[in-house]
């Protein structure tokens, strides 16, 4: 007996939804390409740079990937090189050093340490150790070393400020605030920096600079700074006179202040008296060219001196 063998008709239903499925697909990849023509348009590089943007990204995550696997291996330091050589024939190379920051100090001594790692593969440069290096030389306050795929080490340096110029037997150096030596100095370049000098004054720096502070109105005035026996300060002005201070830090500040109070009274600096001396509690003496000597007041101006600048 023959058999009537029947195919199951395509619902109108289902007919309907494919072709409407196939047309969400053809609207969005018609409006993915215009989204991305637009997009073009206002990128500043070509398709063709933005390809290679993005062949470098895929090459630098299968180099990181494989450098990531193979520490998770513990595959031999061998291995570690052979992948670091294959990143270096890809392109990820030390080839271009970028230095900023720079102003004072002589960038070939930055560049000197950082081209030794010309060449080699970035995977392979060790950034700590390129920062210790950096941080001994003497203007270098602070370091910071970054790569910058594929083939550039870029080197953020933050300098020491010059402060001061400490007198050493036989030299001149620049110093910080800090009292570190920054480099050696002539005469000639030292003239208008505060000279500090005397024994052991490289490392009374930082306190020579809060006593100052305490009379900001005289700092400007202040050309050199003396430490005299280890013990305290004597401070030479602009116009040559001296001021011999007390030992101790609130004691040398104190004569300051006072000493600020009484310039602004009587216009001590200026006037024909070659030194001051307040060592002793309470009392100024003056020392005049000519005078056998010295005259004196106290700390609120009064004394025996019947004009200062006379």
């Amino acid at each position: 007996m023959a058999q009537t063998i029947r195919r199951k008709a395509t619902g109108v239903r289902r007919a309907a939804a494919a072709r409407g499925t196939a047309q969400k697909v053809k609207q969005a990849r018609a409006t993915t390409g215009t989204v991305m023509d637009a997009l073009m348009r206002y990128l500043p590089f070509t398709e063709e740079q933005l390809h290679r943007v993005f062949l470098a990204l895929i090459l630098g995550g299968g180099v990181a990937l494989a450098w990531f696997v193979a520490s998770l291996a513990g595959v031999p330091a061998m291995a570690s090189q052979q992948i670091a050589s294959l990143a270096g024939d890809a392109g990820f190379e030390v080839r271009r050093v970028e230095v900023r920051g720079v102003e004072r100090m002589n960038g070939l001594k930055v560049y000197e340490r950082a081209l030794s790692e010309r060449d080699r593969a970035m995977p392979l440069v060790n950034i700590k150790a390129l920062r210790e290096e950096l941080l001994k030389l003497s203007w270098v306050k602070d370091a910071r070393v970054s790569r910058q795929l594929p083939d550039s080490l870029v080197i953020d340096i933050v300098e020491r400020q010059p402060h001061a110029v400490l007198r050493k037997p036989g030299r001149l150096v620049l110093i910080d605030e800090l009292g570190n030596e920054l480099e050696p100095i002539s005469e000639t370049n030292a003239r208008g920096n505060l000279l500090i000098e005397g024994p052991g004054a490289g490392k009374q720096v930082v306190a020579l600079g809060r006593l100052l502070e305490a009379a900001p109105a005289l700092k400007p005035q202040v050309t050199g700074a003396e430490w005299v026996g280890n013990r305290r300060w004597n401070i030479t002005f602009k116009t040559g006179q001296v001021l011999a201070l007390p030992q101790g830090n609130e004691e040398s500040a104190g004569a300051l202040v006072s000493f600020a109070r009484l310039d602004g009274v009587n216009r001590l600096l200026g006037g024909k008296v070659a030194a001051f001396d307040m060592r002793a509690p309470e009392r100024i003496y003056m020392r005049i060219p000519g005078r056998s000597q010295p005259e004196a007041m106290d700390a609120r101006g009064q004394g025996t001196s019947t004009g200062v600048n006379e």
